[in-house]
């Protein structure tokens, strides 16, 4: 399954990695894309990942994702 989710509060590269490690550490994703420019970051993860916990880790680490 493919989540998208627009990410606020990306400044940086280091934010950007910072949102990468974050959404990595949600158990059952596989692979995470993050794109500084576009404000954008896809994860790929199993069935049992919801959206909610993705963009739960993402606020967790301090920056917003819808």
């Amino acid at each position: 399954m493919e989540h998208k989710l627009t990410i606020g509060g990306m400044t940086c590269k280091h934010c950007a990695a910072r949102v990468k490690d974050a959404i990595s550490a949600v158990g059952g994703v596989s692979e995470v894309k993050v794109d500084l420019k576009k404000k954008l970051a896809v994860a790929k993860a199993d069935a049992s990942v919801t959206r909610e916990r993705i963009i739960a880790a993402v606020e967790d680490a301090g920056y917003e994702a819808r």
